[in-house]
């Protein structure tokens, strides 16, 4: 991979931005939040409790946690293009794997496994649009929010998959098998896609004269709050489906609700770019993380249809930003030599937040209350994140 940025990086940087968004579809969106759609007729087919179901996403997120703690050592070796394509080759083939067992232990062995690779594919991504923005400061906001709206492609090809696999299954034995065979076969297309313009975004440099690095002690509020969003986000993400089958919501209106709230996430990197690029301390991740509880607490406390879409609308739009506000923290209080360290620092306890927040919602929602109890404690759990996240000031340059 050359050091240096090529003319496709310095001429064409939102082409490559969507290109390598594809990889955030794989990682997030299908990979992990497609199984929400898969949750209730798993749940219903293999006899699971809420608990175990949440457990499954609990996995992934301990993969996930893994997977963060091993890529700075596998970029600084292979560099961000080459773990971004394989991570997202390994997904691919994961998924596929999902389509032809049904027995728990291997089921749970796969999300685990799918989340090492998805943490290898969603930081040397976050690395490589960090670059990006680096090249073009003046549309940063923007190039970063556009690869993170990456998640939302894979969100609304998974809304639209999942429920036309499901029905081509019909009474099939495992017809959810199906839809992981859909899913994993989008994910080797969407690695094919990003082959050649991935190799176009040169790496950051790996050593540096500058004595500033990733301190812990200088992020401390916001990897708190980061850790509270992840733990947070990830019951509504994990459970909405189920509660609003639980509500009565038809098929297709469900549809519906998770397509728009996908289309949502891939409009977000403009709503929010400016204020990226805007503030430098912790003030977009304690503004956004306060519209995620209002968001996370609507379906709680009612079924109606508007103000269910609504939150689909203003969950969506927000979620993904939330991550691109640490990356965009990041870039603006390090310098390049820093950013892999510090983006994956992040990374780390996000995934520990999401490793506690499925199975804690999963355990509550087999309580009295069920789902929507659940999803009041995501509420809480994000509005803390975003108190703490008010605390996090910049670093003086």
């Amino acid at each position: 991979m050359p050091a240096t940025a090529s003319t496709l990086a310095l001429r064409r940087p939102f082409l490559l931005a969507l290109a390598i968004s594809l990889g955030a579809a794989v990682s997030l969106g299908m990979s992990r939040f497609s199984y929400a759609l898969l949750l209730p007729p798993m749940r219903d087919d293999l006899g699971w409790t809420y608990l175990l179901a949440g457990a499954m996403n609990t996995g992934n997120a301990f993969g996930y946690f893994l997977g963060a703690l091993l890529s700075p050592a596998l970029m600084r070796r292979f560099g961000a293009h080459r773990m971004l394509l394989a991570g997202s080759l390994v997904t691919a083939l994961l998924m596929l794997l999902s389509s032809i067992i049904i027995d728990t232990d291997f089921l749970m062995a796969q999300r685990i496994l799918s989340g090492v690779a998805s943490a290898f594919i969603f930081i040397a991504g976050g690395v490589m649009a960090t670059r990006l923005a680096g090249l073009h400061p003046r549309n940063a906001g923007l190039l970063i929010g556009m690869y993170y709206g990456g998640t939302g492609f894979g969100i609304v090809l998974s809304a639209l998959l999942v429920p036309v696999t499901l029905a081509a299954a019909g009474a099939t034995a495992h017809g959810w098998q199906w839809a992981w065979l859909a899913l994993g076969a989008a994910c080797l297309l969407a690695t094919l896609a990003m082959v050649v313009p991935a190799r176009h975004i040169p790496d950051p440099p790996l050593t540096s004269s500058t004595h500033q690095r990733f301190q812990i002690r200088h992020f401390a509020y916001g990897l708190a709050a980061y850790f509270m969003f992840g733990a947070g986000y990830i019951g509504y993400m994990t459970f909405v489906i189920a509660l609003l089958k639980e509500q009565g919501m038809s098929a297709a209106m469900i549809t519906l609700f998770y397509t728009s709230l996908g289309l949502a996430v891939i409009a977000s990197s403009r709503i929010w770019a400016a204020m990226l690029n805007h503030f430098k301390g912790g003030q977009s991740l304690a503004i956004l993380n306060a519209l995620l509880a209002l968001a996370t607490v609507l379906p709680a406390l009612t079924s109606n249809p508007l103000l269910i879409f609504l939150s689909g609308l203003l969950f969506g739009s927000i979620f993904l930003s939330v991550v691109a506000s640490t990356t965009a923290l990041v870039r603006h209080n390090l310098p390049p030599t820093a950013w892999s360290a510090g983006i994956s620092g992040f990374t780390t306890v996000f995934a520990f937040g999401q490793i506690v927040g499925p199975s804690i919602v999963g355990w509550i929602a087999d309580g009295a209350g069920g789902l929507a109890r659940g999803l009041l404690f995501s509420a809480a759990t994000l509005l803390i994140g975003a108190l703490l996240a008010m605390r996090q000031r910049a670093l003086p340059i």
